[in-house]
């Protein structure tokens, strides 16, 4: 399914429409670009609703706020409920202020979500209701580890249940569950934590592969992580003398230009439980 995943995205090029954060809005809209889909940004609310009806699904990155685009969020997540279109919650920096907090509570709570991906801080901030971030880093003491991952995947399991919609919690070790079955993905590399927006490009890349295999949700979040991280494996063994964040950030877009499924299915390094 993970090889299968990733050739849909490049026969059904997917167009998404992005709701992002202004820090990395270009590069989530060039890796988009290199899985073979097609990125739209708009966060004006009287041009949401126009624009996420001509696409298939609906990124929704809390990175940047303001009140224009909050209102566009609800309006573009709420047509895309109406549409039947997938929708996903990147809650960046959750936890960190009320308003981050108080947003993607709100976005949960008003929009039908497919996937929530962000890191553990950020999702413990999600199932509690309040929480505290490094920022939009997740804390050091909620990093998921070998020693705690066993309580990791039943925490990721059971809010995945009870909120209905598909968790993905990325750092270290990443998980993607939808309650029944968690896939524990191992790839990529510390390095990818000297870019700013790896995880913004990560929701970006999910939606696209969440539209273009609908019926298969889980295996897509799962085979975006995967190709995330296998983007980050490969670009940093292209890394020459001189080479610092800049470059490798646009050898990962590169290397998911160069992707396929077999290379995917060569790279992904994951179990399910």
């Amino acid at each position: 399914m993970i090889k299968e995943c990733f050739d849909n995205v490049r026969k059904n090029v997917p167009l998404v429409h992005n709701i992002t954060n202004y820090v990395t809005v270009n590069d989530v809209a060039n890796i988009i670009l290199a899985c073979g889909a097609s990125p739209i940004m708009s966060d004006e609310p009287e041009d949401v609703s126009d624009i996420t009806s001509i696409c298939g699904g609906l990124n929704i990155n809390i990175g940047t706020l303001n009140k224009n685009s909050i209102e566009a969020m609800i309006i573009a997540g709420k047509k895309s409920n109406e549409l039947g279109h997938v929708v996903l919650l990147d809650p960046v920096g959750a936890g960190a202020s009320k308003l981050r907090t108080d947003t993607a509570l709100r976005v949960a709570r008003e929009i039908k979500l497919d996937v929530i991906r962000g890191n553990i801080s950020e999702i413990k901030t999600i199932a509690n209701g309040s929480g505290t971030t490094k920022g939009v880093d997740a804390d050091v003491e909620d990093a998921v580890t070998e020693d705690n991952l066993n309580d990791a995947v039943k925490f990721i399991k059971d809010l995945s249940k009870r909120l209905n919609v598909i968790i993905a919690i990325t750092g270290a070790i990443d998980l993607v569950s939808d309650g029944d079955k968690c896939y524990i993905i191992r790839n990529g590399l510390p390095q990818m934590g000297a870019i700013t927006g790896t995880g913004c490009q990560l929701s970006g890349l999910m939606t696209a592969f969440l539209i273009a295999n609908k019926n298969n949700k889980l295996e897509a979040a799962a085979a975006a992580v995967c190709a995330m991280g296998a983007a980050g494996e490969i670009g940093y063994s292209y890394m020459q003398k001189g080479d610092g964040n800049s470059t490798y950030r646009n050898r990962i877009i590169d290397a998911i230009y160069n992707m396929d499924g077999e290379i995917l299915s060569k790279y992904a390094k994951y179990e399910i439980r």
